[in-house]
This record gives structure tokens, sequence and C-alpha cells, in this order.
């Protein structure tokens, strides 16, 4: 598959100028080749996705998180990278978060997406459950039923009192703070960053489509939750 394509084809789904001015969407490392005959899906490049590619003889590896440092030995891979231009742009990061939960976009705000429903609190939080099972919340108000839930996938808890002004009732996204949680009106769920991003490589491949071989990195949240046994 011509290199150039899978630019293209990437670039017409999410424009490079969608971006935010700090991001650095785009071309992370070029090569000189002109074909690509396999491609890895990861979220996040990594020394060990970086390993993964080369074993499994990947050309090119399509990320959704950026790299502001690359080490000279990565540079032998072609990498690519969509970030808050997938985010922003219709059919992205979160519209494919709400659409694995076989819920709606009803209505978008630039990087916020909502969903008009007619649930609970426990029965939305059992829903979250499903994608992330280690789910947490806070609900400071008692809020029982939920009409309008907003949701911003990766860190978006910044939208929170904008969500609020546009009538929503919770609000969906990773990498929740204490006193962001604390001083909330809305129910917040925190579903973690890397379980609200993984579904968009889906979309990454996709995109891409038919004429190269393809790959999903084996990837996990870094964190990890203590069990007692």
């Amino acid at each position: 598959m011509n290199k150039q394509d899978i630019y293209n084809k990437i670039e017409a789904f999410a424009p490079l100028e969608l971006a935010e001015s700090w991001d650095c969407s785009g071309v992370l490392v070029e090569t000189s080749k002109t074909t690509i005959n396999k491609i890895m899906f990861a979220l996040t490049v990594t020394e060990n996705v970086i390993k993964q590619a080369k074993e499994q003889n990947c050309d090119m590896i399509i990320s959704h998180h950026p790299l502001f440092y690359i080490p000279l030995e990565w540079r032998g891979i072609d990498i690519y990278c969509a970030h808050t231009n997938m985010d922003k742009t219709n059919g992205g990061t979160t519209d494919e978060l709400i659409k694995t939960l076989g819920l709606t976009v009803s209505g978008i705000e630039e990087f916020v997406r909502y969903v008009k429903t007619d649930t609970t609190v426990g029965e939305f939080a059992r829903c979250l459950s499903g994608l992330s099972p280690d789910l947490r919340y806070v609900n400071t108000h008692g809020v029982k039923n939920l009409h309008k839930i907003a949701f911003c996938a990766g860190s978006g808890t910044e939208f929170i009192k904008e969500a609020k002004e546009n009538g929503a009732d919770a609000f969906v996204s990773g990498d929740l703070k204490f006193h962001t949680a604390l001083e909330s009106e809305l129910v917040v769920f925190d579903i973690g960053h890397f379980e609200s991003e993984t579904p968009v490589l889906k979309v990454f491949a996709e995109i891409v489509g038919d004429g190269a071989a393809k790959v999903f990195a084996e990837e996990k949240s870094p964190f990890i939750y203590y069990t007692k046994q």
C-alpha cells in the first residue's frame, strides 16, 4: 500500500488543521520506504510496541497518542499519529467510545459529545463497567436519574463546567482528579484514560482499509489495581 495514500486517508477523515496548536499529530518518523505491507495500530508508541512491531515485521505504526521525543533507535520504522484531530473529528475517539457502549451521539461541542438518555445512575454505571471493570464515579449531589450525558475520551475533565452549562446530568472521561470530582455538580464517571480511548484503534484500521496487513499492539493500562488475596 502506498504510504502517502495512508496519510491521505487518515487526514481526509481527521484533518490536521483540527489538531490543537500544542499537539504533534501527523508524521512522526518517516523512512525511505514508499510501500507499506503491514501496519501495527497502537494507542501509545512505547519501547515494547516498537519491539512488537519489529518482531511482526511491520513497516508502520499508527498511534493515537503523539510522541514529543523520539529515541534514535525508534527511527527505523514509519510512525504516524492522529491525536487531537482524531478527538475532534466526526466519528473519532469519543464518538467511537459512545458507539461501543451502544449509545448514539445527540450533540457535539468541539471535544465533548452528548447523549440523550433516560436511565438511572446505577444502570449507567453497570453499562460503563462492561468497558471498564475498574470504573469509579462520584455523585456528591445525590443525582438519581440521567437524561443527558456528556462524554470526552481521554483526559477531559476540564470540560465538566461546559457540560453543566449545556444541561448535562453526568460526565464521562478519564483521569479524574479529587477536587474536580468533589466540586462537580454533575455525576462524574472515570472509566480510565486507556479504556476510554482504545476503541479508536478500530477506527484507524477501518480508515486505512484494504491494501496492507493489519495487527493491533498488545497494550494494557499502566495502572495495576491491587486485589486483596
